[in-house]
């Protein structure tokens, strides 16, 4: 069976770095199963889903290179959800309860006292149909419980975190469905699971309590649970949670200059046994993804090893690739000179503008002004216009001043690259002598 995996984000704000990854493992592993990617938007909560966070969330996917399969969103489905829930009525696996907030506050701290686990004591099974007409009468609408099933052992195997075992006896019926008839969580994406013919659920270790409740809600709907599997969540590099993690969202990334191929890169390894390293190519990433591989320790997210990341992809990147990204005029010859110092993509134009001119040199001594006026003689005779001498433009000409001048090192070299450059580091000058040209040259050594 093909794999169909999903990915369910709430249209309640923009997608944080722990969003992307959770989209981005699910991509892997649906694709290395030969399957679907599907994006579910999670927008039963009507009075915080917005429009704008659905097209943001779509558009960050898009940036990233993470293209769904296929799109639904929950507040479409009502109806199926309406169906689904009638047949658990019916079979008595939800049932009415009234309690308020400070009731259950108030038995928790009670059962606690007695050294009790605080876990909802069922009361609401003992009222009778006279019971719910009188509260009815009253005005007193009920929320939903789900009826776990506390004979029956839940277990699964999980995918990262190994055989799991939960004891339904000590665990609270699920509230699924508010007084004001609107849905929580658990039971719409089991529904929608079902119906999408999701699995492999991949989330965060976080929902494995929702799990346990949610293994239970998929057999009494008839249907097979899918394959589970948890990863460790995201800590800052200080080796703890950070409340920067939850604003580090694709806008930021992107202001930062960093390229989706670098997060992806990073994201895809981060938390598993894996090295981490600069991979562009998308099939090799997906051929290398392994549930297997995933520790249970936290996956650490370290903005400077993501840098360093983007800087290494970047040098790797094709001009195909950049070519609406770089200045007017450069072409594949420019970029693959310059990319070798860029740390971001925009760096480009800057370098552009020391092929381009004017550059300010220093102000140079006699002496250097002298040996500059020797290597401008030399370089009027180079072979400037025979394009299969071009890439040695540069060495003919420091082999000349070698000679004529018994300079050496940083003597010959460091003048030359000042005066044609304005800088003391850059890319090869063998590449940029002839992307600067003939006239230009000439033009910075006098």
């Amino acid at each position: 069976m093909a794999t169909v995996t999903r990915f369910a984000p709430s249209p309640t704000g923009t997608l944080h770095v722990g969003n992307i990854r959770t989209a981005l493992h699910n991509w892997l592993l649906a694709r290395k199963g030969g399957g679907r990617f599907l994006l579910r938007i999670d927008d039963t909560d009507a009075a915080r889903s917005r429009e704008d966070y659905v097209e943001a969330i779509r558009a960050d996917l898009a940036w990233l290179g993470l293209a769904p399969d296929g799109e639904e969103r929950q507040s479409a489905r009502t109806a199926l959800y309406e169906r689904e829930f009638a047949r658990l009525v019916a079979a008595g696996r939800v049932y009415r309860c009234y309690e308020t907030a400070q009731e259950l506050e108030l038995k928790r701290k009670i059962q606690l006292g007695r050294g009790l686990p605080p876990i909802y004591d069922r009361a609401a099974l003992a009222l009778g149909e006279a019971d719910h007409e009188a509260r009815a009468a009253a005005g007193e609408q009920p929320h939903w419980r789900f009826l776990l099933d506390r004979a029956t052992p839940i277990e699964w195997d999980d995918g990262i975190r190994g055989p799991q075992h939960f004891d339904p006896g000590a665990m609270s019926d699920p509230v699924v469905r508010r007084a004001d008839g609107s849905w929580l969580y658990m039971l719409p994406s089991v529904i929608d699971d079902v119906a999408m013919g999701v699995t492999q659920v991949l989330r965060g270790e976080d929902h494995v309590s929702n799990t346990a409740a949610q293994v239970q809600m998929f057999t009494a709907l008839g249907a097979e649970p899918p394959a589970f599997a948890h990863e460790a969540l995201l800590v800052g590099s200080e080796g703890k949670l950070s409340k920067r993690l939850g604003s580090l969202g694709v806008s930021a990334f992107r202001e930062q200059g960093i390229e989706p191929e670098a997060l992806v890169a990073l994201l895809a390894r981060l938390g598993t046994s894996q090295a981490v390293e600069a991979i562009a190519d998308r099939g090799e990433l997906v051929a290398s993804f392994d549930l297997a591989a995933f520790g249970r320790a936290p996956a650490r997210f370290d903005e400077a090893e993501l840098h360093r990341l983007n800087a290494q992809i970047i040098h790797k990147l094709p001009f195909d690739r950049v070519a609406h990204l770089l200045p007017a005029g450069m072409d594949t010859a420019a970029w693959e000179a310059i990319r070798p110092n860029l740390a971001q993509i925009g760096e480009a134009a800057d370098w552009w503008r020391v092929v381009t001119g004017p550059v300010a040199a220093p102000e140079f001594d006699e002496d250097t002004k002298e040996y500059l006026k020797k290597a401008r003689m030399a370089a009027e005779r180079l072979y400037w216009h025979d394009p299969d001498l071009q890439s040695g433009l540069w060495s003919m000409l420091t082999s000349i001043l070698k000679t004529e001048t018994g300079r050496k090192g940083k003597e010959l070299f460091l003048p030359l690259r000042l005066a044609l450059t304005g800088r003391e580091h850059g890319p090869d000058m063998g590449a940029l002598m002839p992307l600067i040209g003939r006239e230009e040259v000439l033009a910075r050594l006098a």
